[in-house]
């Protein structure tokens, strides 16, 4: 959905915009990695482990590096951006340097308090994606953060009765298929939205959540009802059809299509350094980029590669609006 400060006749700006990076090969997409630090402690990511001591050498802008890519999105991540103080001042930033593009912010929500919310949204945050991969304390679990899910119904309900838009994002693993519907449904009951990917243990090696041949059916039927369910109620899942189609055919180990990791999209990490990937090493200074080529690898089907990669159908401009 289209933030406030933006109507619905911005789309072909928009639209526009999109071709123009992609005439130039750049990327379309850029993560800004504020910080490597985190306070929660997941079993699939050892940024947690992250020494409190690299602050020291966490960039103070991101301006420059802005201006050179002219992103269309931009997304915050780490980490966990919120322990960043100086967030609001990155955001803000950004938000003066680089015209026509929406901003996301990455959080696990246990230091999204509303009046930081707010805070953020008004240097220019248009959108919060609070990771939700169970609604039961399950979630508490992973993170290794007591009460962390009533924390963020109770964030969520408060954001959006400010306007503020919020989008769950729900990575799909072996024990939570019975979950994905029900986080849907009360996504919709906070008139919030719902982003999946999929679990991949490229980041740590940690296969337990992995989808495997078993849980194939059922992953398929899941697929197919939340298909079912975007075509009935546009806005609610903001997955692009094509991402949520493909899925079932990346777990049969059947993609043939080559990774187009740092064409679309990019990450720039604390010190500015780009990598194509969240998962892969830094390749060079932001200031020294060099295009990259697409790759054979076919070891995760994150989002950010699957939207990267899906056509522009009409349907997804639908999913832009918010509307059926």
């Amino acid at each position: 959905m289209l933030s406030a400060k933006y109507k619905p006749y911005h789309v072909p700006l928009f639209l526009a915009k999109y071709a123009w990076l992609g005439a130039r090969r750049m990327p379309v997409l850029v993560h800004f990695e504020v910080t490597l630090r985190c306070n929660a402690s997941c079993g699939f990511c050892d940024y947690w482990k992250t020494d409190p001591k690299a602050k020291d050498t966490e960039l103070r802008s991101f301006v420059d590096a802005a201006r050179r890519f002219n992103p269309m999105l931009v997304t915050w991540t780490g980490g966990e951006p919120t322990l960043r103080r100086d967030l609001e001042d990155l955001v803000a930033g950004v938000e003066r340097a680089v015209r026509l593009k929406y901003t996301t912010l990455i959080t696990h929500g246990a230091m999204l308090t509303p009046e930081r919310a707010t805070a953020l949204w008004q240097a220019g945050v248009d959108q919060f994606n609070i990771s939700l991969d169970y609604l039961d304390a399950r979630h508490d679990a992973a993170r290794g953060i007591p009460g962390l899910v009533e924390r963020i119904m109770a964030t969520t309900a408060a954001v959006r009765a400010r306007g503020v838009n919020v989008r769950f994002n729900t990575v799909i693993k072996n024990d939570n298929l019975d979950q994905l519907l029900p986080i849907v449904h009360r996504a919709r009951e906070l008139r919030a939205g719902v982003n999946f990917s999929v679990y991949t243990d490229f980041k740590n090696g940690n296969g337990a959540p992995r989808l495997a041949a078993a849980h194939q059916a059922e992953l398929e039927a899941v697929v197919a009802e939340l298909l079912a369910y975007k075509r009935r109620r546009r806005g609610v899942i903001t997955n692009s059809d094509h991402y949520l189609e493909t899925i079932p055919q990346w777990t049969r180990g059947a993609m043939r299509e080559p990774c187009r990791s740092g064409l679309r999209t990019i990450h720039v990490d604390p010190v500015g350094h780009v990598k194509r990937c969240p998962d892969f090493p830094t390749d060079f200074h932001w200031s020294a980029f060099r295009r990259y080529a697409p790759i054979a690898c076919d070891r995760c089907y994150y989002a950010c590669r699957g939207e990267a990669q899906a056509p522009l159908r009409p349907s997804r401009v639908l999913d832009v609006l918010g509307t059926a």
